[in-house]
C-alpha cells in the first residue's frame, strides 16, 4: 500500500475503462489506480484500503448511478478519506443539477465527460487536485492537540485560529480521558485551558495566537527590514495583490493579524466568483492563493498586528504592537472590514459559547440537533444558513429589512426556498441573549407588532454591517467619517488635490492621500463588496505601484 490511491467509480464500463486507462498513462508511476462499477464497490474498496493504512488522495464519482448517486457517495467516502480531494463526473445535461447538488457536499470539481482530449480537459484538473492534496497531506492524526472546554471562549479562540489557518490539529475535551491524560502530563489543571501540544510534545496552557502560530511553523517575522511592496490584511485583496508583486519581481510582504483569507475564507462556499461554477469554499479559495502567492516568493506574516504607519523620507515604516518596525518602498491597505458588534444584553458575555462572529465552521459538527440562529440579510449570511442547515435541526436567518432581496443575491435566495429546515424572519432583531456559561435562549423583537418573545437557542452567528479595520491609521491618510479609505477620484475636491500632496500629478486610482500608499478592497471608500473585485483591485494596486516606483 506505498502509493496514494486515485479511485474512480462509474457504472457505465466503458467510461470506467476509459477514465482509468487515461490516469494509469500519466499518473500510474505514482498513484494506484482503482476503479469500481458501483459506489457499493467502492465504498468497499475504499474501506479496505483503511484498514491497510492506506492512503487516497482523489476520488472521482460519476453523478448518475443506480442505487447511490456521485454526491451520496462522495458523502459516505468523506468519512473514510476527509482530506481526500473529490471531484464528480458528469454529462453536459446534468451539469446544473450536479452544480446545485455540490452544495450539499464540499466537492472540489467536476468534469464533464467526454473529456477528450485530456491533457486540456482531465490532466490540469487532476493536477490541481493532487497539488491541493499533497500541500495539505492526508494525516488522520494530527501533529497538535488542543484541551480546551466547548464552551470557552478561549479555547474556540485557539481552535478557530488553527481551523482558519488550515493548520491540522485533534481536539479533546478536558474532561475526555485522553484531555485529562495530557493536562496531567503538562503538569497543569483544567483551569490552565486552552492547553496546545505541539508535535515535539511542548505543552503551551492559555498560549496566545502569536505562540501557537509559532508552534504550528506560521511564519511571525520579516526576513529583511525593507521591501518593495508591504500588504496589509490577508484577504481576498490582499492576496491578489501578493500574487502579482511577488510574480512581477517586487520583494512583497503580506502581514496578516488573525487569519489569510478574511471574511472570505470563512465563507463556507462561494458560489458568484468567476471560473468556478460548481462553487469553492472561502478556505479552498485562501489555500490555492495562499500556496499561489508562495510559489512566487511572497513572504506571509502572520499573528502580527499593524498598529501605526510613519513616513520616513520616500520609506513607508510600519509599526507593530510589539514594537516591531518594517519599511517598504510602498504599501497596500487591504485590511478589509470586520463584522459590527451586537448590542444586546448579554451577547458580549456570551461571545465564543454559543455566540459567534462569522460562519465558525469549526462549530457545525457540534450543531447538530441543535436550533441555530443567524443575524444578518447578506450573502454570508445566507451561505452560513446553507452551510449549518447540513448539521442543524433548524436554522434561522432573523432579518432586519422587509426582505431578502435588497441584500442578498437571487441564486442564494433560491437555494434557501428549497431547504426544508432553513427559515427566515423579517422586520425582526435580537435585542438579548441568555445562558448559564454558554448561550441558551435569545430574545427577538419583531418589529410587525412590537413584540418581544424568547426561544430556546444553541447557537448565534452574527453577520451585521461592516466597520473597516483602520482606526491604527489615525491621521495619516484620509478617511470617511466611518474609518473607510479615501483614494483616487474620491481625494479631489472640485479638481483640487489632497492638502499635503506633494507630487505633480493628482493621485492614482487606488492611491491614497499620501503617495505610495494604496488601498484595495473593502476597506477602500464606495468600493464594490465583492470577492472578485476586491481581488481586481489587489492586481491594480500592484499596477500602480508600479508607475509610483518608475517616477521615483
Amino acid at each position: 500500500m506505498g502509493h496514494p490511491a486515485i479511485l474512480t467509480v462509474d457504472d457505465d464500463p466503458s467510461v470506467s475503462r476509459a477514465i482509468a486507462r487515461d490516469l494509469r498513462r500519466r499518473y500510474g508511476e505514482n498513484y494506484r489506480i482503482i476503479r469500481a462499477s458501483s459506489a457499493t464497490d467502492a465504498l468497499d474498496a475504499l474501506k479496505d484500503i483503511k484498514l491497510r493504512g492506506g492512503r487516497v488522495a482523489v476520488i472521482l464519482a460519476d453523478y448518475r448511478m443506480p442505487q447511490m448517486n456521485g454526491i451520496e457517495f462522495l458523502e459516505q467516502a468523506m468519512d473514510l478519506f476527509p482530506n481526500a480531494r473529490r471531484a464528480l463526473l458528469t454529462a453536459y445535461a446534468d451539469t446544473d443539477a450536479a452544480i446545485q447538488a455540490i452544495n450539499v457536499v464540499d466537492v472540489d470539481h467536476y468534469l464533464l465527460k467526454p473529456w477528450d482530449p485530456p491533457e486540456e480537459k482531465l490532466y490540469p484538473v487532476i493536477d490541481a487536485l493532487l497539488d491541493a492534496w499533497q500541500a495539505t497531506g492526508d494525516r488522520e492524526l494530527e501533529d497538535i492537540r488542543v484541551v480546551g472546554h466547548r464552551w470557552s471562549e478561549p479555547s474556540y479562540q485557539i481552535r478557530d485560529f488553527l481551523a482558519r489557518n488550515l493548520v491540522p490539529y485533534k481536539w479533546l475535551g478536558a474532561d475526555d480521558p485522553e484531555g485529562r491524560r495530557l493536562l496531567e502530563a503538562a503538569g497543569v489543571g483544567p483551569e490552565a485551558i486552552p492547553l496546545v501540544v505541539t508535535a515535539d510534545g511542548r505543552a503551551l496552557a492559555q498560549p496566545s495566537t502569536s505562540e501557537v502560530a509559532e508552534a504550528a511553523g506560521l511564519s511571525t517575522a520579516p526576513n529583511r527590514d525593507f521591501y518593495d511592496l508591504i500588504i496589509v490584511g490577508g484577504g481576498p485583496a490582499g492576496l491578489g495583490a501578493a500574487v502579482y508583486g511577488a510574480s512581477e519581481g517586487l520583494k512583497t510582504l503580506l502581514v496578516e493579524r488573525q487569519a489569510v483569507g478574511g471574511q472570505a475564507g470563512q465563507s463556507s462556499r462561494i458560489e458568484n466568483y468567476l471560473g468556478f461554477p460548481d462553487g469553492i469554499s472561502g478556505a479552498q479559495l485562501t489555500d490555492r492563493a495562499r500556496r499561489q502567492a508562495g510559489k512566487f516568493e511572497a513572504e506571509v506574516l502572520n499573528t502580527r498586528e499593524v498598529t501605526g504607519l510613519r513616513l520616513d523620507g520616500s520609506a513607508r515604516t510600519l509599526t507593530f504592537g510589539d514594537g516591531g518596525e518594517v519599511s517598504a518602498h510602498s504599501i497596500v491597505l487591504a485590511t478589509g472590514v470586520a463584522y459590527r458588534p451586537l448590542v444586546a444584553d448579554g451577547v458580549a458575555e456570551l461571545t465564543g459559547s454559543g455566540v459567534y462572529y462569522g460562519s465558525a465552521s469549526t462549530e457545525g459538527p457540534s450543531c447538530a440537533g441543535s436550533d441555530v440562529y443567524i443575524v444578518g440579510g447578506a450573502n454570508s449570511a445566507g451561505q452560513a444558513a446553507l452551510f449549518f442547515s447540513r448539521y442543524a435541526r433548524s436554522v434561522t436567518l432573523l432579518v432586519r429589512g422587509d426582505s431578502l432581496e435588497a441584500s442578498m443575491s437571487y441564486y442564494l435566495i433560491q437555494q434557501l426556498n428549497k431547504i426544508d429546515n432553513i427559515h427566515v424572519r423579517t422586520r425582526c432583531e435580537v435585542v438579548g441573549a441568555q445562558g448559564d456559561g454558554h448561550l441558551q435562549a435569545i430574545t427577538i423583537c419583531d418589529s410587525k407588532n412590537g413584540r418581544s418573545t424568547t426561544v430556546e437557542c444553541g447557537y448565534l452567528f452574527v453577520f451585521i454591517g461592516a466597520e473597516p479595520r483602520t482606526d491604527w491609521l489615525s491621521n495619516a491618510v484620509a478617511r470617511d467619517e466611518k474609518g473607510f479609505v479615501y483614494t483616487g477620484p474620491d481625494l479631489l475636491t472640485n479638481g483640487t488635490r489632497p492638502a499635503g500632496w506633494d507630487r505633480d500629478r493628482d493621485p492614482f486610482y487606488l492611491e491614497c492621500s499620501v503617495p505610495g500608499i494604496f488601498a484595495a478592497g473593502d476597506v477602500r471608500a464606495n468600493s464594490v463588496k465583492r470577492v472578485a473585485s476586491a481581488v481586481g483591485e489587489g492586481a491594480m494596486a500592484v499596477t500602480l505601484v508600479h508607475r509610483y516606483l518608475e517616477a521615483q
